[in-house]
């Protein structure tokens, strides 16, 4: 098992996770490619002091750069939808 600092990378916020925290208790992290649902669920349980009711991951494929002759690709990475339960917050996430 990895360390719960390894595990959730950082949190990710936009419009649209910002939206999901409001409106459906829902959480957006970017987590570590083997991470599963199980670890990440501890680890935020931990870290955060709540309770969680459900966990969606997905994985982002990394995009295709030019730089001229040459192509790259950005690395793959694993997103983490968590969904708390009622009563539940993050504060970091809050607006001031």
């Amino acid at each position: 098992m990895q360390s719960q600092y390894d595990v959730i990378l950082r949190p990710l916020i936009s419009e649209k996770s910002t939206a999901l925290a409001e409106l459906a208790n829902k959480y957006v992290f970017q987590v570590a490619n083997g991470a599963n649902k199980n670890e990440i669920r501890d680890t935020v349980q931990r870290l955060f002091n709540v309770r969680v009711k459900k966990v969606h991951t997905l994985v982002v494929h990394g995009k295709v750069k030019r730089y001229g002759k040459t192509v790259k690709k950005e690395s793959n990475w694993k997103k983490a939808v968590v969904t708390l339960m009622a009563g539940s917050k993050i504060e970091i996430f809050q607006n001031k």
